[in-house]
């Protein structure tokens, strides 16, 4: 899923792959194959052990395992402690009793290959062409293939996902290598992938967003971002009022985080496929996310001056870090690696997450929480936890949202094991405290939430509503999905950590988490170490303050910023109980040292490492004047109307370089940034890149207003509305193809109709600045220009919708201003063939020479933002 190496490694999400790998053509590890896997290194008796216990598919009867013990009493399903074991011939020791036939198909699920899966990006204007393409002209050229004496099966529609939009295929690469049909259909799917059209992305990943039901007004956080899959679908929900022209500018806003500062660097290059000003992405801790100060506001949206709230968020995606066993079909070192602490040792991590998110939510808000884990102690118990701490939040019944989806209920009950074997389960927590056989280190990393809940208190809060996703029910992974909402007015500012606890029920959650985990890293499996130091390194929360509060609010915030100012002095590792605040505290002590948050054990005590999270080196954002002169001359030469909102746009340099970029956000974004520390929030990035600077041509080193901006491709879907229309000019396949079949073609080469609007464009232009030589002759008239290639059908190529991409004209020649790959794809599309494949980058005009001194050349910063250059408008 989307968020793999955060969640272990190299390996995946749920930790490092180090069990073998085959590859079906007798490589090594190379492809993630796992039909060809020994059956013996598909089996984890722990695994099986433990979750046969559970009872996932509600089991009746007994069902002995082998080596089970439960604490003190006779359970069903295992023995007493004291009994004799029970030997079974069954795998892990199951016998084939009521309910445990669906078991075995899931661990057969769990052994086959994982489908390869797609979605084509919702708010892109492509996305009915795109989807069209794969139904009509791919799909059945893919029916009835026969690959060495087998029947391959074409793509199919995941009958589930809106619209559908999403895809998936079960192939092994051999045949994507080597079949004609599906080599082609996977250079398409490559080449769409890489400028954004598509998005390769996990199933049951694609499954939380869509339960969020983002509007563009709302406020959103996605706490736990990195690499961005989820983000981009909650950005395509939150554009939907895109037209078929151009890009909206929502209202609303998405601040999505992640504590690891490098993937927060490839979210931002992940949403820059989907520009949007109401993006902001910041990198801090998910469970002490600090509160957002925005102007308070009356009914009508007019500020109250001097008066400050809390930001409160409409809609809040919560998918914590996770032990990831239900990514065991492309994950395979989970086989091997798997034990049950693993998710015991996230539960209050995943605990303090959720429920500083629920601080954050306004009300009649909605959460959604997830994993791709199917062990009760991090989905269900979390939910309870949770539920028990804020009773002003209840489990929304989803079974009339994807009705196609295939899902089963959530547990009412399950029983904790408190060993790495799976071997002793325990039926309570004051059992597991009375114990006089389990020692007292073990008992201090064990917490009463990890225990469900009485089955009044389960029934009362309609557990059954969580929903789980196994991978033998539609061919997916393993998954956990709960839908949460909030009523009524919230409970009021979190307290800051060091706050006596006023509430028992969340300080009860606090204290375990004092208890819950080791303290020496060593005490941590590795697998589960690189787990946490990832999650940690991605989450994301805000403190909430409804704006509704009275005046006296204002003094809360104040105490609660103080509050948040004394964090890093708390020493979480000495907090005792009454220490511990109600709200989810900061403290390191779910688990092991967040080396890649930034910290490092030192003598007891959590000490920043230079250079990483304790340093934010990022450059502030800074809002220009909209009288200021840059700005003025780069609208005019760009031709911008006086309708394009100036007053939000935002550079990023220090005071003494020139501007290279200019970024645009919305007003809620501005709002933000202004009144909070860049600092304090550690911004990453904020809005959308849409003008910059020309690099290598004659005007290079002109600095100020001399200088000139160009149009980004990724910020052409914003700017588009504001261009004047008749400054578009107009072009058809033909010259389209011309665009493609060289780097830089000559303005001669172009059809005279073409040629002739350059001119007159460069002439108006040139007359505007006064750029005209001696005598009265206008000079070049250089400069950013928009191109709109109408919808047509010429010699069988068919365009079918319009397509609007940014150009740059020199003195003699012109550049479509994309990114190869872009261009590639584009290719590939319309005339079934990469023109870009028999260009070389130094074939000027070509006659083999070296492009001018002022044809624009990209850097490799601005290549890789310019992925998604292409505006399209449907007919």
């Amino acid at each position: 899923m989307g968020r793999a190496n955060r969640r272990g490694g190299k390996g995946g999400r749920g930790g490092k792959a180090r069990g073998p790998r085959t590859d079906p053509e007798g490589g090594d590890a190379a492809t993630g194959r796992t039909d060809l896997i020994e059956k013996m290194d598909m089996h984890n008796e722990r695994f099986s052990r433990y979750y046969k216990m559970q009872k996932l598919f509600g089991e009746t009867g007994k069902v002995a395992v082998e080596g089970a013990v439960v604490l003190g009493v006779e359970v069903e399903g295992a023995k007493a402690e004291g009994e004799a074991e029970m030997e079974t011939d069954k795998p892990g020791g199951m016998k084939e009793e009521e309910g445990s036939g669906e078991f075995e198909e899931m661990l057969s699920a769990f052994r086959r290959h994982l489908p390869t899966t797609f979605r084509i990006a919702g708010s892109r204007m492509t996305v009915h062409s795109l989807n069209k393409t794969i139904a009509d002209v791919h799909v059945p050229g893919l029916n009835d293939v026969i690959f060495e004496g087998e029947r391959i099966p074409p793509p199919v529609r995941i009958d589930w996902y809106p619209d559908g939009c999403a895809w998936q295929f079960n192939v092994p690469k051999k045949v994507l290598r080597k079949q004609p049909q599906f080599k082609k259909f996977h250079s398409f799917l490559v080449f769409e992938t890489e400028v954004g059209n598509i998005s390769r992305q996990e199933a049951v990943s694609m499954i939380p967003p869509l339960f969020l039901d983002v509007e563009p007004h709302h406020k959103v956080m996605d706490m736990c971002a990195a690499p961005g899959s989820k983000t981009a679908q909650i950005l395509e929900a939150l554009h939907a009022q895109d037209t078929s022209t151009s890009s909206s500018i929502p209202s609303g806003v998405l601040i999505a985080n992640d504590s690891d500062n490098k993937r927060t660097h490839l979210l931002i290059h992940q949403s820059a496929r989907l520009p949007s000003p109401a993006l902001m992405v910041t990198n801090l801790d998910a469970s002490n996310y600090p509160a957002i100060r925005v102007p308070r506001q009356t009914a009508d949206g007019k500020p109250v001056p001097g008066k400050m709230d809390t930001l409160l968020f409409d809609r809040i995606l919560c998918d914590v870090p996770c032990s990831g066993d239900g990514t065991m079909r492309k994950n395979i070192g989970i086989w091997k690696s798997w034990q049950p602490m693993d998710g015991n040792g996230l539960h209050v991590l995943q605990t303090r997450i959720l429920q500083r998110g629920m601080k954050m939510l306004a009300p009649n808000g909605r959460i959604v929480y997830s994993t791709c884990s199917l062990n009760p102690v991090e989905n269900e118990a979390v939910i309870a936890s949770a539920l028990k701490a804020n009773p002003e939040f209840h489990l929304v019944d989803p079974t009339a949202h994807l009705p196609a989806l295939h899902r089963r209920p959530g547990l009412h009950t399950w029983l904790p094991s408190i060993d790495r074997t799976a071997t002793t389960f325990v039926p309570t927590y004051d059992a597991l405290m009375a114990s006089t056989t389990i020692d007292a280190n073990t008992k201090a990393r064990f917490v009463r939430s990890q225990w469900p809940p009485s089955a009044e208190e389960a029934k009362e809060m309609q557990l059954e509503r969580c929903m789980r996703i196994y991978p033998h029910l539609q061919d997916t992974g393993g998954f956990f999905v709960a839908v949460l909402e909030r009523k009524g007015e919230p409970s009021g500012v979190a307290a800051a950590p060091s706050t006596t606890a006023s509430g028992s029920a969340t300080a009860t959650t606090d204290e375990s988490a004092t208890r819950q985990v080791p303290s020496e890293e060593e005490d941590v499996p590795e697998s589960k170490r690189a787990r946490i130091e990832d999650a940690e390194m991605d989450t994301t929360t805000s403190i909430p303050a409804d704006s509704s509060i009275a005046a006296a609010s204002v003094a809360a915030l104040e105490e609660e910023g103080d509050a948040e100012m004394k964090i890093e002095a708390v020493d979480s590792t000495s907090a005792t109980p009454d220490e511990v605040s109600a709200a989810p505290s900061p403290s390191d002590e779910a688990g092991p040292s967040k080396k890649d948050a930034g910290e490092k054990k030192v003598g007891g005590h959590n000490k920043k490492k230079k250079g990483d999270a304790g340093e934010f080196k990022e450059n502030p954002y800074h809002y220009l004047p909209e009288d200021h002169p840059l700005v003025k001359t780069c609208l005019a030469r760009l031709q911008i109307l006086p309708t394009f909102p100036s007053s939000t746009l935002l550079v990023r340099n220090p005071p003494d370089q020139p501007i290279r970029s200019l970024y645009l956000s919305n007003t809620l974004v501005r709002s933000i940034i202004e009144n909070n520390s860049y600092q304090k929030l550690r911004l990453t990035a904020a809005g959308t890149k849409i003008f910059t600077k020309q690099e290598g041509g004659r005007k290079d080193k002109e600095e100020g207003v001399s200088a000139q901006y160009r149009i980004l491709g990724e910020g052409l879907p914003v700017v588009l509305p504001f261009v004047r229309e008749d400054a578009v000019l107009k072009g058809d396949l033909g010259v389209l193809r011309v665009f493609l079949e060289s780097y830089y073609p000559l303005v001669r080469n172009f059809d005279e109709a073409f040629r002739e609007q350059i001119e007159r464009a460069a002439r108006e232009r040139a007359a505007m600045f006064g750029e005209e030589k001696e005598g009265g002759e206008a000079e070049e008239g250089t400069g950013s220009m928009v191109v709109r290639f109408s919808a047509e059908e010429r010699d069988g190529v068919v365009l079918t919708h319009d397509l609007v991409l940014p150009i740059w004209k020199s003195s003699v020649s012109l550049s479509l201003m994309i990114d190869k790959k872009a261009k590639s794809a584009l290719s590939l599309r319309l005339f079934g063939e990469d023109l870009m494949a028999k260009v070389t980058k130094t074939e000027g005009d070509g006659s083999g020479k070296k492009p001018e001194a002022d044809v624009p050349v990209l850097d490799a910063a601005e290549i890789e933002t310019e992925e998604t250059s292409a505006v399209v408008e449907e007919n």
